[in-house]
């Protein structure tokens, strides 16, 4: 008779712990142990939240290097059945060998649930006939548990569920996030102190009645933005570092729709538009994705959305300044460019639209397609194709944490019918749907890939862009961790060419994702290592970095309204010398539409408590001595980053917080 020592340890999580009884079989190379009750001297409270309880399993003889196990939970007389969620198993052997078995699933059955052996293993490596009958069941299940469903045509597919029920218990909210995270405008409302507005259809009347209702919830940044949010430099600085800073490019040729010349514009130190175009001193803005869209009706009143286009130019002093704008596409008589030397409300409603504008593209474009929607397709294709014991599973899995239930949610309480999006948004509604196709038509993968869209849009050498500082930096060590990662287990292109599981995760994101359109540099295979290390780096920094740079500063900028309008009810003046601040004020959202939009903003960008940084995995899924240093080393360079991002911001007007690594979630949680 040999003994295995059996150690279980339960999630330290609410609601983890089971009274059930316990089984477990050992299945290795050479035989299987009989199913055994696991029973110690802790009794019933051997698996309660957070114990690490230890079993004797005995055997006849030793059945070899141990491939699975099988576990089970059956329910006692009288008792109901419960829940239980095993955080991992290790296995000690009579030869000493230690076998690690990562869980991280709940139990909520009494059916019987297989769990690989911890060490990493492509499809080509499991030669066992019990791992590949394990693998291929494990897959069948996920197969069905995750579906693809059309939310809307021509924009990326989502997972099939009728609510947050009907998500497998492995992807929903933990106890902890679902009893903070009450998604709804209502909460919202209550804890911005403004229930009693939020039927009110009324214009603004006084601006001071906005500064009233900013009052109930501001930070730091927001503070800021209400005193600034008038300055040309302010203005200028957000689209770099505001929740939008993938529009701006360098200018080189001004569009033939934008006929600007010297003689429009005043230049500091008496330079020509040509000359500070040669010095690549000027940057343009093209919102030309939101050409032609139908504005939504709000409160029953017809809504106005642009598609302006902004010149800037870098000073010498290294500020961003606008120089020009056209708030419409197409030039005309009806259609002025307004300058700085216009009059203050002229100019001043002409930054309005753009602002405006840039609400619309950056929740649509850049948040929800580029972050939220595009992280949903990744997760479930990896859930879809790619078995747990797999090393892109390990890799990837906690970078899809929440994102199914957190997208589910959206959908509902955003942009549905009745969401809030669509109901006080200018974008919302038709235009939604119609702004969505075109943006995924426009998309391509070196936008995905910052080193690359630095390039595409010369932005290389623009100073003070710390968006760009920070998010080159935590490319490379992502890349640096990723790439370390796949080839230990990637040895030869041929090895990528010939994983199944690997080629059908691409193919179905390919599929799926970007619906089979001819998206330039999009890969619908991966042919070599280094196409795989890019593509898993970008699904990383997707996931984590970009979507925290893009989301966690929207109260801050969006929170005092004037500043970014979610919708304007005035058409843009088509002659000048005619706007005053009464114009503005009848020109904003109504009351209801401000309040809402700042609950929804306000909701947005809290952070749970249960909040997991970039690089911590509370779930232990490697198990080989080479990935655990890697992730040693990737933890360790983030947090050096961390660090000199604190130090730079101290010195800072405006911090740059959002890609902090500390401050950035490891998934698209919120």
């Amino acid at each position: 008779m040999v003994n295995y020592e059996v150690t279980i340890s339960t999630a330290d999580v609410v609601t983890a712990t089971t009274f059930n009884n316990v089984f477990i079989k050992l299945v290795g190379t050479d035989g299987e142990s009989d199913r055994s009750r696991l029973f110690n001297i802790k009794g019933a409270l051997a698996f309660v939240k957070g114990a690490v309880s230890t079993f004797t399993v005995s055997n006849p003889v030793s059945i070899g290097r141990l491939v699975l196990i099988e576990l089970d939970k059956q329910r006692l007389p009288l008792f109901p059945e419960d829940s239980w969620f095993p955080a991992k198993v290790e296995v000690k052997s009579p030869e000493g060998d230690i076998y690690h078995f990562p869980i991280y699933r709940w139990i909520t059955d009494s059916e019987v649930h297989r769990f690989r052996e911890g060490t990493a293993l492509r499809v080509f490596d499991d030669t066992h006939h019990l791992g590949q009958y394990s693998r291929e069941q494990e897959l069948k299940k996920r197969e069905e548990d995750y579906r693809w469903d059309v939310y809307v045509e021509g924009i990326p597919h989502i997972m099939k569920t009728e609510n947050p029920l009907d998500l497998p218990c492995e992807v929903r909210f933990s106890f902890t996030k679902t009893t903070e995270f009450l998604f709804t405008a209502a909460a919202a409302l209550t804890e911005l102190q403004l229930n009693g507005l939020a039927d009110c259809e009324e214009r603004w009347t006084d601006i001071e009645d906005i500064n009233r209702v900013f009052c109930c919830k501001r930070t730091a940044l927001s503070d800021y933005v209400q005193e600034h949010w008038r300055e040309d430099a302010f203005f200028g600085y957000q689209f770099l570092n505001g929740v939008n800073p993938m529009l701006i490019q360098r200018c080189s040729v001004l569009p033939e729709n934008f006929p600007v010349t010297d003689g429009m514009v005043s230049l500091p130190g008496h330079g020509t538009l040509e000359n500070e175009m040669k010095k690549g001193n000027i940057y343009l803005c093209d919102y030309k994705r939101l050409d032609g869209l139908e504005a939504n009706t709000i409160n029953g009143k017809k809504q106005y959305l642009m598609a302006p286009l902004v010149l800037l130019h870098k000073t010498a002093d290294d500020k961003m300044m606008p120089i020009a704008i056209q708030l419409k596409q197409t030039p005309g008589d009806d259609n002025p460019i307004f300058y700085p030397s216009d009059s203050e409300y002229d100019w001043l409603l002409a930054k309005i639209f753009v602002r405006s504008a840039d609400f619309s593209e950056h929740q649509l474009n850049v948040h929800l397609l580029r972050t939220h929607l595009l992280a949903e397709v990744f997760a479930v294709s990896l859930l879809r194709n790619v078995p747990m014991v797999h090393p892109l599973y390990k890799l990837l899995v906690p970078h899809t944490r929440y994102t199914l239930q957190i997208n589910h949610l959206a959908r509902i309480r955003l942009i549905s019918e009745t969401g809030v999006f669509t109901k006080f948004t200018a974008s919302g509604g038709d235009a939604m749907s119609t702004f969505l196709r075109r943006s995924l038509s426009l998309l391509t993968y070196s936008s995905l890939c910052i080193p690359d869209d630095i390039a595409e849009r010369r932005l290389e050498d623009v100073p003070n862009y710390y968006y760009r500082d920070d998010g080159l930096r935590l490319w490379d060590i992502i890349h640096r961790f990723v790439q370390g990662i796949l080839q230990f287990y990637y040895k030869s292109d041929a090895e990528v060419q010939q994983d199944s599981e690997l080629q059908k995760w691409i193919s179905d994101i390919f599929e799926h994702g970007f619906l089979s359109q001819p998206c330039p540099g999009i890969p619908q295979s991966f042919t070599t290592v280094p196409e795989l290390v890019k593509f898993v780096t970008m699904v990383i920094f997707t996931s984590s970095v970009q979507h925290s740079a893009v989301n966690g500063g929207q109260y801050d900028y969006g929170g005092w309204m004037p500043n970014t309008p979610v919708s304007l009810q005035l058409p843009p003046p088509t002659t000048k010398g005619k706007t005053s601040e009464a114009t503005m004020l009848q020109t904003f959202p109504d009351v209801n539409a401000t309040v809402q939009g700042m609950a929804s903003l306000w909701l947005l960008s809290k952070q749970s408590s249960d909040f997991v940084p970039l690089g911590q995995y509370p779930e232990e899924h490697f198990s080989e001595e080479t990935p655990c240093k890697l992730i040693k080393d990737f933890q360790e360079e983030l947090q050096v980053l961390s660090e000199s991002i604190k130090v730079r911001n101290k010195s800072l007007e405006v911090p740059y917080t959002y890609m902090d690594p500390t401050e950035v979630e490891n998934s698209v949680a919120i």
